[in-house]
């Protein structure tokens, strides 16, 4: 029997988690990978030595910067256990659902490449859960509703499953049925790289997990969003490990099954 306690709503989608406040700060920027260097050939007496040229910057190769940790570190696990929500066995709504799973399975997939993921029939046994639902209309700072097509929601948990109590993410993903499949898939991409811990955006178009996206879809992952799920899978965190029993509540039996919401 797997127990839940809920030790916090952490963030509600992705703009949430933008202005989640980082621990640690961000990374600094990098700096240059070496200082000038002064000319090594031998120059006459009478003439000052040459410097080279610095190098231009490079181009940034991820966007670790614009990743957030949560209040228990980087929401991210060496092994991830994800459930999605079946296409309906029969209806009207059948065909449309396999093409809804179809365009998920592809995301995953790609993420199936970068991560170790384990498919499991019980949503109660994952992590991730990935739901074929509309997610709610959202008000921005002037009031007005804007619809999204994707969101995901995470919430962290004491976990029991029978060899004591772990903390761990828990993630509802909400990816919206209807859409053209090349959309549904650069959806449940963008929205799995936040569900496997990348709670922030690339300002890079062309990344999959960009905050504005381009005039095409992103159906694959491009190498900044590689370098930077790379980069935080070196990251520590506090996820995955026991926790004290004594911060665990007396009465875990009585808490949510692990459910996130706003």
């Amino acid at each position: 029997m797997v127990r839940r306690w809920p030790l916090g709503l952490v963030l509600g989608g992705a703009v949430a988690a933008l202005l989640l406040p980082a621990l640690a700060g961000p990374p600094p920027a990098p700096g240059p990978t070496c200082a000038a260097i002064v000319a090594s050939r031998t120059m006459p007496e009478a003439t000052p030595p040459v410097l080279a040229e610095p190098p231009p910057p490079a181009a940034p190769t991820d966007y670790r910067q614009w990743l957030r940790p949560t209040p228990f570190g980087w929401a991210r696990l060496d092994h991830w256990c994800v459930w999605v929500e079946p296409a309906a066995s029969e209806g009207p709504s059948r065909m449309w659902d396999e093409r809804w799973l179809a365009a998920v399975e592809r995301a995953l997939g790609s993420w199936g490449q970068e991560l170790a993921i384990t498919r499991v029939a019980d949503p109660a046994a994952a992590q991730v859960r990935i739901l074929r639902r509309r997610p709610p209309l959202r008000r921005e700072a002037s009031g007005r509703p804007r619809a999204s097509h994707g969101r995901a929601e995470l919430a962290v948990l004491a976990v029991d499953r029978g060899t004591g109590w772990i903390l761990e993410p828990q993630v509802r993903v909400l990816i919206s049925p209807g859409q053209r499949p090349e959309a549904t898939e650069a959806t449940a991409l963008h929205e799995l790289g936040h569900a496997f811990g990348l709670w922030g955006h690339s300002d890079d178009p062309d990344d999959a997990m960009a905050a504005v996206p381009g005039p095409r879809p992103v159906l694959v992952l491009s190498p900044r969003d590689r370098a930077t799920l790379r980069w935080l899978l070196q990251q520590p965190t506090d996820f995955g490990r026991p926790v004290p029993a004594a911060a665990v509540p007396a009465q875990p039996g009585g808490a949510s099954s692990g459910g996130a919401g706003r």
